[in-house]
């Protein structure tokens, strides 16, 4: 079962009265991950965004359509589940301190 106490959702208004999702996820090291609904001008088409941030600035993205969003977070908490990440412990930090 996911951890929700390091997640933050927050719903903007954009100026077009069209909704906007975000949500964070405090990663540790001060970084985020952060997931937001966007809409790209050019296309004219929604897209969910999930980026690594730091300091206020997108380090990296992936743009995902909004129909595989529901398929993607499921196949995350099967993967979770399959191979106890909830359990999870960096076993190169154990070895690092022999």
């Amino acid at each position: 079962m996911a951890k929700t106490e390091k997640m933050e959702e927050v719903v903007a208004d954009i100026d077009d009265d069209t909704p906007t999702a975000y949500s964070e996820i405090k990663m540790g090291g001060g970084w985020y991950m952060a997931i937001s609904l966007e809409r790209s001008e050019r296309f004219d088409k929604e897209y969910v965004e999930i980026s690594k941030e730091r300091a206020g600035k997108k380090r990296s993205r992936f743009n995902l359509s909004p129909k595989h969003t529901r398929v993607l977070g499921e196949a995350l908490i099967r993967f979770a589940d399959e191979n106890d990440l909830d359990n999870f412990e960096n076993k190169s930090s154990d070895s690092d301190s022999e």
